[in-house]
């Protein structure tokens, strides 16, 4: 009779304890779960913070190039003639304005742990004359020697030559290099700040004048101001 008593306490015993076991278990699950949140880095947060750092340079300067132009003026007068050829090695750069940044260019998908970034154009700066390095010869010395021929054909060169520079600046192959230049010290910029806290992320960057892509999801991914707006 007495094993027949202590049986049935045994097993109700037992069925409570593996009850608060499981609760037990499940109250740790959830306190793992709640500290992991409050401890695990923040990808919106840290992005946040490197945007701040790059608007703070103000202007990024990833890329230079350096260019020759060769020009030739030409000036008639009196019936005589004078030609002047310069040949004007100048040196340009290729810059961003990064205080037009704001967080609605930066966006980050959770789902594919990618931080897409939308740049300004990329803007080429008046280039910087090497003044030492200019070369200039011609022809036509008597109208030179009578009028003032000289000086107002080497004008028209210098104008004629920062133009020529410049256009040399702009062909698609350089701005495409200088692009590529920047996309990458971008790109350094925001992953290397999440890679040290531990996430792996992918960054991408872009270009406000570059062509919309037919593969291109901005509109649903959240940009750090939609985030961290919904936090305040």
């Amino acid at each position: 009779m007495e094993k027949t008593r202590v049986r049935p306490f045994i097993v109700d015993f037992l069925a409570a304890l593996a009850i608060l076991l499981l609760l037990a278990g499940g109250g740790l699950w959830l306190a793992q779960r709640y500290v992991a949140a409050r401890l695990a880095p923040d990808p919106t947060t840290i992005a946040n913070a490197s945007l701040s750092g790059l608007r703070e340079q103000n202007r990024l300067s990833a890329f230079a190039a350096r260019f020759v132009a060769v020009v030739t003026s030409k000036q008639s007068q009196f019936g005589l003639s004078a030609e002047r050829t310069t040949i004007m090695p100048g040196m340009v750069r290729y810059e961003v304005d990064l205080g037009r940044l704001s967080q609605r260019d930066v966006a980050w998908d959770d789902t594919t742990k990618t931080l897409s970034v939308r740049l300004p154009a990329v803007d080429v700066t008046p280039p910087a004359i090497d003044l030492n390095a200019i070369r200039s010869y011609g022809s036509g010395g008597v109208l030179m020697t009578l009028t003032d021929a000289r000086e107002t054909l080497d004008s028209a060169n210098r104008s004629a030559g920062q133009a020529e520079l410049l256009k040399q600046a702009r062909t698609a192959p350089m701005m495409n290099m200088a692009k590529d230049a920047t996309r990458r010290a971008v790109e350094r910029s925001f992953a290397m700040p999440l890679k040290a806290a531990g996430i792996d992320a992918t960054v991408n960057v872009r270009f406000a004048d570059d062509p919309r892509r037919t593969d291109e999801h901005w509109d649903i991914s959240r940009s750090l101001d939609d985030v961290l707006g919904n936090r305040s």
